[in-house]
């Protein structure tokens, strides 16, 4: 693979499954720098599987990924965190460690003794908490908090990574109306710093507001990928969700609204 320096993570022909079943058929894409592209699909099109792959969690049963031109498979695990950051949908409440040291756990990759308290981890991490509005939880341990306050917890992890690469599962899951456009807001401000996020979410108007390019997964294949003006169409919707819905454009943003189920006629 050609180590474009404008790429940060490429997909080549991946396949996987679990117990004989095959959950992704040879998806392939790239990921380019200051990029946020959406993935979107209904459950069980293999976006969780897809996003597994990407964080090294899962391995390629066939085919490669690759990070920053390297072998994801022949990274090791350290080496990965330096470089992505990845932000699960699930999270484990049982932590017993307050919140100001959860987030400082994304600095771990870069400590260089048993712990990471210098002053400019300190500011990045006050900086973090204030901007995901959770500055005022950090002396709270983390399984006391909301599911909302827990995701922005550890999407405030996530930034003090520093990552050149961010994998977002469902951001908007266990967030009020005002806290997912803000999170998309702040996300948006990170491609500026030449970071690639990779967001998937079923809010498909979300993901039409603030994303430059859009997937779209059905069985396990990727079969669209582009702007969601080119993407999120009345027709295209409607072939992966069974569900009918008008698509509105008011010059700015695009809407899909949904007005009915697609039934199956009798018979077929």
């Amino acid at each position: 693979m050609a180590d474009d320096p404008q790429v940060s993570i490429t997909i080549e022909g991946v396949k996987f499954g679990y117990n004989g079943t095959e959950v992704l058929k040879g998806v392939e894409f790239e990921g380019k720098r200051g990029e946020f592209i959406g993935l979107i699909g209904p459950n069980g099109s293999g976006k969780s599987t897809l996003m597994r792959l990407m964080n090294g969690i899962l391995k390629p049963q066939v085919g490669t990924i690759w990070l920053e031109g390297k072998d994801l498979d022949k990274m090791k695990v350290d080496e990965i965190a330096r470089v992505c950051a990845n932000v699960p949908t699930e999270f484990t409440e049982d932590f017993s460690m307050s919140v100001q040291d959860l987030v400082f756990l994304g600095r771990y990759p870069f400590a260089k003794g048993l712990w990471w308290d210098n002053k400019e981890d300190e500011g990045m991490v006050a900086e973090a908490m204030k901007k995901f509005g959770v500055y005022h939880l950090r002396d709270r341990r983390f399984s006391e908090l909301s599911s909302g306050e827990a995701q922005r917890v550890l999407l405030a992890k996530a930034v003090v990574q520093c990552p050149r690469v961010m994998l977002v599962d469902e951001p908007s899951a266990h967030l009020d109306l005002k806290y997912k456009l803000e999170v998309m807001e702040h996300l948006r401000e990170l491609l500026s710093g030449n970071v690639t996020i990779v967001i998937a979410s079923h809010d498909l108007n979300l993901l039409a507001k603030y994303c430059d390019r859009v997937m779209i997964l059905s069985k396990g294949k990727i079969i669209a990928f582009g702007t969601p003006r080119e993407v999120i169409t009345a027709e295209m919707v409607e072939k992966v969700y069974g569900v009918e819905v008008v698509v509105l454009d008011d010059g700015e943003d695009i809407f899909a609204i949904p007005r009915r189920t697609k039934r199956r006629e009798e018979g077929q």
